[in-house]
């Protein structure tokens, strides 16, 4: 009888360990697997230019190219057209060994922009140039400005990311600059960086970029790794990061906007943690935005990203962050998370969005005021005095989505008036017929449905 317990409980450890095995086995790739990078040609002239934001002030410039495989002199010669004064600004470069190739990499930074002024510039290495480009600086103290946000865009190759981006811009001609909530890139290999070149043509060179690192800029494995490229690309970031923390902050007008790192373990989430508190505490800004690549509070899993919210929730809510623009769930979703005594809306207000061709399954928690699903989104933020408006609009079809003010009060309270609750949410979803997941969200849906039918109709 001994012999035979022992066998059985032998052939039970052995199954254990071979289902666990065979669930390893699933989910290696997503844990570890790497997409191959395609090897590419290096550029002969100086191309993929990106204009970005430089240091902390709002008149600061950094503009990032690649030419060839080694360091030649180079130089940005800006041109501005309200003086016709010239100026060339000496470019730092630095060579990037990538698993396919190398290429030399520059940035130029330029810091002494004149506030509402138009320039042109171009690039030089080698005593080659790009072609010329242009953008304009506004007024400095201003209480009155836009800027475009677009969460995960991870375009396919040759998708049209580009042509929703342009025809964003074109819808929304006032905005000043775009802001990304990570994972711009499919993965961080030559492939998917040249489609993130041509997903921002005739759009990062003429309009200021500020990108956040999301999961799929990091290499997967047991650590995480960050390629030197992302930084060098984006180039506020060489003299911002915190160690190995890929944070920035910057002022603009009477906000103030921060940027964290989120992919990270948790001694990295510490000390950016601490980088946070500190700029919170300094900030005189009337408003203060605060961009990240997970969610504090997820629409996947409850329990997804809890380290994320135990880091940084508090200081959001301690320091009166009026807006929490977040990525990575592949889905639409805002939720109001204030209220003050007598029962008014009040800040922080949390938003996840993206602009991928990929649509995540989620769960519709309860506490979000709206959702959107099966679409793409981008979204506009409008500062104007004692107010600050968010926007969302579907990104094919530029249809108002969801919609929301933050005002400022006599009392200097934070209110929250939401103007997209009278507009019908999106909850169209074609399911796989042979995929299980597929039919039970769709079940999912239809249960969410019928349970909010006042969020499906539009109110009169």
């Amino acid at each position: 009888m001994k012999t035979r317990s022992k066998n059985i409980k032998r052939i039970v450890l052995l199954l254990l360990m071979l289902a666990l095995a065979t669930w390893v086995a699933t989910r290696w790739n997503v844990w570890f697997g790497n997409p191959d990078e395609l090897a590419v040609q290096p550029l002969k002239a100086p191309g993929h230019v990106m204009l970005t934001f430089g240091d902390e002030s709002e008149m600061s410039r950094n503009v990032s190219w690649q030419c060839d495989t080694v360091l030649q002199p180079s130089r940005l010669e800006l041109v501005c057209l309200d003086t016709n004064d010239t100026t060339d600004i000496d470019a730092e470069g630095e060579v990037f060994k990538s698993r396919k190739g190398k290429a030399a990499y520059y940035v130029a930074r330029l810091r002494q922009l004149r506030p509402e002024s138009h320039y042109r510039y171009r690039v030089l290495s080698g005593g080659l140039s790009s072609q010329w480009y242009s953008f304009q600086t506004y007024a400095l103290g201003r209480d009155k400005f836009s800027f475009l946000f677009v969460g995960d865009v991870q375009d396919t190759i040759g998708g049209v990311a580009n042509k929703l981006l342009m025809e964003a811009w074109a819808q929304h001609p006032e905005v000043e600059f775009l802001v990304c909530g990570g994972d711009l890139t499919e993965r961080p290999a030559n492939q998917y960086w040249n489609e993130t070149f041509r997903d921002l043509d005739s759009i990062g060179q003429s309009m200021p970029m500020l990108n956040v690192t999301g999961n799929h800029d990091y290499f997967k494995g047991i650590i995480r790794r960050l390629e030197r490229r992302f930084p060098l690309v984006f180039s506020y970031f060489l003299d911002s990061k915190v160690g190995d923390n890929m944070v920035y902050t910057l002022n603009y007008g009477n906000a103030q906007i921060f940027v964290l790192d989120s992919n990270r373990e948790f001694f990295y989430l510490w000390s950016q943690r601490k980088w946070l508190e500190k700029k919170l505490l300094q900030s005189e800004a009337k408003w203060k935005i605060l961009v990240l690549h997970h969610p504090l509070y997820s629409i996947k899993k409850k329990n997804n990203n809890l380290i994320q919210r135990w880091m940084f929730d508090d200081l959001v809510r301690q320091y009166g962050v009026d807006l929490v623009m977040q990525g990575h769930e592949h889905a639409y979703a805002r939720r109001i998370g204030g209220v003050y005594k007598n029962g008014a809306p009040a800040i922080p207000v949390y938003t996840v969005s993206h602009c991928s061709p990929k649509n995540y399954r989620i769960r519709f928690d309860e506490s979000f005021d709206k959702f959107g699903i099966s679409s793409r989104y981008y979204q506009t933020v409008n500062v104007s005095g004692d107010t600050l408006s968010m926007a969302t609009y579907d990104a094919y079809t530029h249809a108002l989505y969801d919609s929301l003010m933050v005002v400022v009060s006599p009392s200097k309270a934070h209110l929250v008036i939401d103007l997209g609750k009278d507009i019908p949410e999106n909850m169209e979803f074609t399911p796989d017929p042979t995929n299980k997941k597929d039919l039970k969200f769709a079940e999912r849906i239809q249960e969410y449905v019928k349970s909010h039918p006042e969020r499906m109709k539009t109110k009169n």
